[in-house]
């Protein structure tokens, strides 16, 4: 049974094969039409990422505590050394005047020094006058001049003691104007990360209560975008963009490639493909008001043509040889109803057409669909020119 079923289905091939034919040698296949003829190409890239200030900060703080208070709120514009926020300064405070207290402990008793080590040096002269004259002793003489040795070396101790309580007084006013945050550059909270009574880490890591705020200048936004590691070598800095943002898809911007990262990012757990940090700067916004953050693709124009012969890239067919391991690229010109196979040497490409070296000249007509009947199509096929309406038609009649 399997025999004759099988038997039955190549049959029917045949029968399919033989009609084809025959419509083919009698009305030819309807295809469509284009006239080779030169166009402006631009290959490019496309890339995704997103908008962001190129002056951009994220404020931590520099001592642990709890947010005493916010002076802003997200979307705030606030200008370079503006208080933004305030870190709970007790401990700070009194640690400051613990130290002011011991400062003038210490100038006090530098003070009561210096007035004993005059009296001392007032007495040291008259003991010198009776050692002189032989009044006193000397071991009395050499204990008052030791007295005063000891007294001098005590002022020098106590001026020591006194430079380092400054020192220290000086890093606890430090401590303590660092609960004060302020504003690095002018510009617009982007994002506000901490509330009022969280406490806030002196941390660079991304645990909670690290990150402040982020503040950013949003005259300088543009646009970073990932570009796989295949396709970064046909990139160079001041090649032409243009940027959509995706709230904004009918309204692309023009830029210029900025700066290329040197290094690829390392993979992730959900992506192994290395790809390269692009930062396009934005020439022209076209009016859009843009929002640091915002999803956005650029395409990268990496090489202009001001006028080259190109074909529709759908009627390009890629032909495989495999007994010599290699491809060619092959279009079917139309040669007064038949088709033509033409070996073609393809250059840049678009979206939509790609250049063609050699092979082919301006002026010949190139068989550019259907999809079904190209890659199916033979060198010496009968065809005829149709519009793509009428082939839609003919094809919902049957």
């Amino acid at each position: 049974m399997k025999k004759v079923l099988i038997i039955v289905g190549l049959l029917a091939l045949v029968g399919i094969a033989v009609f084809l034919q025959k419509r083919s040698s009698s009305d030819g296949l309807a295809v469509t039409l284009e006239t080779l003829q030169n166009r402006s190409i631009s290959a490019s890239i496309l890339a995704s990422g997103k908008l962001t200030p190129e002056d951009e900060v994220k404020l931590s703080t520099e001592v642990v505590g709890k947010v005493a208070a916010l002076y802003v709120q997200e979307g705030n514009r606030v200008e370079k050394g503006q208080l933004v926020a305030q870190i709970n300064d007790e401990t700070p405070r009194a640690l400051v005047d613990q130290q002011r207290a011991s400062t003038r402990m210490q100038e006090i008793a530098i003070d009561s020094q210096k007035v004993q080590l005059a009296n001392l040096e007032t007495a040291w002269q008259r003991k010198k006058l009776l050692h002189d004259r032989k009044l006193i002793d000397d071991n009395t003489f050499e204990a008052s001049t030791n007295e005063l040795d000891l007294a001098r070396l005590t002022l020098k101790t106590r001026q020591a003691s006194l430079d380092q309580s400054h020192a220290s007084l000086s890093e606890a006013e430090k401590n303590l104007k660092k609960t004060q945050v302020f504003s690095p550059l002018a510009g617009e909270v982007t994002s506000l990360d901490i509330k009022v009574g969280e406490m806030a880490i002196s941390s660079t890591t991304n645990v909670p209560g690290s990150s402040l705020m982020t503040i950013g200048n949003p005259e300088t936004i543009q646009a970073q975008v990932n570009v796989d590691e295949a396709d970064i070598a046909n990139i160079k800095v001041g090649q032409e963009a243009s940027i959509v943002a995706i709230g904004y898809p009918d309204q692309p911007m023009k830029g210029t490639v900025k700066e290329i990262a040197i290094t690829a990012k390392p993979p992730t757990q959900t992506s192994t493909l290395l790809i390269f940090l692009v930062k396009i700067q934005i020439n022209d916004t076209n009016g859009i008001k843009l929002h640091p953050g915002m999803s956005a693709r650029a395409e990268i124009f990496t090489s202009n043509s001001s006028s080259v012969l190109a074909v529709p890239i759908q009627a390009i067919v890629e032909e495989e040889d495999r007994s010599l391991n290699s491809k060619k690229h092959i279009v079917y010109k139309f040669d007064n109803g038949v088709a033509r196979k033409v070996s073609v040497e393809t250059g840049i490409a678009d979206d939509s057409y790609q250049q063609i070296r050699n092979g082919l000249a301006s002026g010949d007509r190139i068989i550019t669909g259907p999809n079904r009947i190209l890659r199916n199509l033979q060198d010496g096929d009968k065809v005829k020119e149709k519009t793509q309406e009428e082939i839609s038609k003919e094809n919902g009649k049957k």
